[in-house]
């Protein structure tokens, strides 16, 4: 698959609200500007984060069913919120309708919300950009902004860290990899 960021977005934009899609504009343009800062893979990063919302707005059976019947996506996603659905299925969607064959994009997409155990340096950059692109505003997102200047792990240890203690406030269930991102960070 050959795509650059304007056909990558362009291909998006039909299945993304106009917020959702500015929000995936701004979290490319900053997984670029991590991805230099970083010495990560540029086009890598920013087709993943171009990608990374594909699936958001799909509809929740269509995307169940995929859960059920692809046996590269863990079950165990159904016992949680279908909010974390999303990244795992739209990377494999994309994998089947563009041909996105990336290991590294495929990875970065699928697990830009809930983080993994052992992320490669692109997952970083793009689960960071995802938390802290410019339109983001929320509680410890500058502390993060502050540490994503000069430490990539740090900066993505805190955003699981704020992640983490905002869902057990919220008394909601917290996807396992997302534990293990963060012990693996620290």
């Amino acid at each position: 698959m050959k795509m650059n960021r304007e056909e990558a977005l362009g291909y998006v934009r039909p299945a993304l609200k106009s917020s959702r899609y500015e929000h995936t504009v701004r979290v490319t343009d900053k997984a670029v500007e991590l991805a230099e800062r970083f010495q990560v893979d540029v086009k890598k990063a920013e087709l993943a984060a171009a990608f990374h919302d594909y699936a958001k707005y799909k509809p929740l059976d269509l995307m169940e069913r995929w859960i059920k019947s692809d046996r590269r996506l863990s079950k165990d996603l159904l016992d949680y919120h279908h909010e974390l659905w999303h990244g795992p299925v739209g990377a494999l969607m994309l994998e089947q309708e563009v041909g996105l064959s990336d290991a590294e994009i495929i990875s970065a997409i699928s697990c830009h919300t809930t983080g993994k155990k052992h992320m490669s340096n692109l997952d970083k950059v793009v689960f960071l950009a995802d938390y802290i692109e410019p339109g983001r505003d929320f509680p410890g997102v500058d502390q993060v902004r502050q540490k994503a200047e000069n430490n990539l792990d740090e900066a993505c240890a805190l955003a699981l860290k704020n992640t983490i203690i905002f869902l057990v406030g919220k008394e909601r269930t917290v996807y396992p990899d997302t534990f293990h991102a963060y012990n693996d960070l620290i």
